[in-house]
């Protein structure tokens, strides 16, 4: 399996942080946050479809809400794939930062 991008790691992390209950626009506003600028709304519901089709994301609709208007909402969580793939990017990052750089070292 190739690793997931910056973007699709992003989302998976925003998943991470709510799962069971990640929807779009919950993603949508994690992922903004995080990156410090606004992430499409596109991007917020085809990120998720991506890493579901590739087995790191299942989703199920919700019951009808009516803070929705009597709409569902189509909630995502982790499959076990992707918390491997999470704790092997947590330690890779580890890895990258755990030295104390020697800026201008020669």
């Amino acid at each position: 399996m190739r690793m997931p991008g910056g973007l699709e790691l992003d989302v998976l992390v925003a998943v991470a942080r709510h799962d069971g209950s990640a929807y779009g626009l919950l993603v949508r506003q994690v992922v903004s946050a995080a990156r410090g600028q606004e992430l499409s709304v596109g991007a917020a519901y085809t990120t998720p479809s991506r890493l579901e089709a590739t087995g790191l994301l299942t989703s199920h609709t919700t019951e009808p809400l009516p803070v929705r208007g009597g709409r569902s909402r189509r909630e995502y969580r982790l499959t076990a794939a992707a918390r491997e793939v999470l704790a092997a990017e947590r330690e890779r990052a580890g890895r990258r930062w755990g030295a104390e750089p020697q800026w201008g070292q020669a």
